[in-house]
């Protein structure tokens, strides 16, 4: 028998319930748009679905195809995989450098900084055709500019072998949200640090390495995370990048199967799309995405776990 007062359990019943009703407002949130999706993809990735006539139990049958006879799986995955290796380091590498460079300038840092940021401003649409029509082997004036410098300029977004790096200096162009946010964690490194590490004879590298390296870190970590996740649900650039240099901009009756040139530019989302909305294989497209999902968990929990180097053992 319970010998807590009455009183007493009914004053923490209320203590519950008011926690509950403050916390309502997420609880909802996480099961109508997290929840429910998930449960939802897990369900219909066992099932035959086309979005009109009703589901039916098929087992394994998707992951099977999803796996073994998919002819976009696999290539979008290595695509995805490494735009999120390169992309996501180089972005982090010159964003830092970028603020760094910033930073130091003591003249007409405002106009630099502008500058820089800018291009992020630009829809990703109209950067991205605008920055293939710069590629365009034939016509763009980067080729035109090498030719004229005696170099034969690369075929870029028409190239398999270019394409991936074509996109990645597009998101490079792009640089400004990273550099914002480096700034801002540059500039509130304590100076005394600084000060200390100069009299103790430290030069600009270690100073850097041993000053500026840990008080950032948590942004750093901040900046791969979230890199990782928003290039895991890559799809907007190189699938407009694809249209644009294959010559299919737009327009009705025009067929477009993405990841022009040779599966190059395809996506893991892009296959996700492309199975669910334009082949109607709802139950295909909930392995992807499922796939998808798993992926970004394992890219954070690694990323997460002891900080993944970022952060001291201090912090």
């Amino acid at each position: 028998m319970s010998t807590v007062p009455h009183g007493l359990r009914a004053k923490r019943r209320r203590a519950a319930l008011r926690t509950l009703g403050f916390l309502s407002p997420w609880l909802i949130g996480l099961s109508v748009f997290f929840l429910y999706p998930l449960i939802s993809t897990v369900y219909f990735s066992f099932m035959k679905y086309d979005g009109f006539t009703a589901p039916t139990y098929v087992g394994l049958k998707n992951w099977l195809y999803v796996f073994r006879d998919s002819p976009t799986f696999w290539p979008a995955l290595s695509n995805t995989l490494w735009l999120v290796l390169v992309m996501v380091t180089l972005r982090v590498v010159f964003g830092l450098g970028i603020g760094l460079l910033i930073t130091k300038i003591k003249t007409g840092a405002g106009v630099f900084r502008t500058l820089f940021y800018l291009p992020y401003l630009a829809p990703p649409v109209a950067a991205t055709v605008s920055f293939v029509f710069l590629l365009n082997p034939g016509t763009g004036p980067v080729n035109t500019l090498l030719g004229k410098l005696g170099i034969d300029g690369p075929q870029w977004f028409n190239d398999a072998s270019w394409s991936k790096p074509s996109l990645t200096i597009l998101a490079l162009w792009c640089i400004g949200d990273l550099m914002v946010i480096f700034m801002a964690a540059l500039l509130d490194v304590p100076k005394e640090q600084y000060e200390a590490a100069q009299l103790d004879g430290a030069n600009a590298w270690h100073r850097f390495r041993f000053v500026t390296l840990p008080n950032i870190s948590p942004i750093i970590l901040f900046a791969v995370v979230t890199g990782v996740i928003a290039t895991m649900q890559y799809y907007t650039e190189p699938l407009v990048a694809a249209k644009v240099a294959s010559g299919v901009i737009g327009g009705s009756g025009q067929q477009f199967e993405p990841g022009y040139p040779d599966k190059s530019t395809l996506t893991v989302p892009q296959v996700v799309y492309n199975l669910g909305f334009q082949r109607f294989d709802t139950g295909a497209a909930s392995v992807v995405a499922l796939v998808l999902f798993a992926l970004a968990m394992v890219f954070t929990a690694f990323l997460m776990r002891r900080r993944s180097g970022f952060l001291s053992a201090e912090d």
